[in-house]
């Protein structure tokens, strides 16, 4: 049997916390921050159902200096619109609107740390 894949890591550089980005993607997904990780920890990560991929934030003292290498297509709950209004409320910021009359498309936003994800 082959490895499977337990997280999905972004790296937090300053000013950035893992514990606010953690926050923030937990409310774009719907997910609670893991009860064991506090603000000020060097690794934060979400409490994802058993059996589920979860998202890891964690501290690390250099920028970002290139591309993301890596994004997340989300498939809302909810339309498309009330989606792309609820994840502004939360702070993410339109990078590429690519949304056309017909319903396709897609949006892509920045988070609090520019890593980008789109839907």
């Amino acid at each position: 049997m082959g490895s499977t894949i337990r997280h999905i890591t972004f790296d937090c550089a300053p000013p950035y916390e893992p514990y606010e980005l953690a926050r923030f993607w937990g409310q774009v997904l719907d997910l609670p921050v893991d009860a064991d990780d506090s603000p000020g920890d060097d690794e934060v990560g979400l409490d994802t159902p058993a059996g589920q991929v979860t998202l890891l934030f964690v501290r690390v003292p250099e920028a970002k200096t290139l591309k993301n290498r890596v994004h997340l297509d989300l498939e809302p709950g909810r339309s498309r619109e009330e989606e792309v209004e609820r994840v502004l409320a939360l702070g993410g910021v339109i990078v590429d609107d690519r949304r056309k009359p017909n319903g396709r498309g897609w949006v892509v936003f920045a988070d609090p740390n520019t890593s980008n994800y789109q839907f």
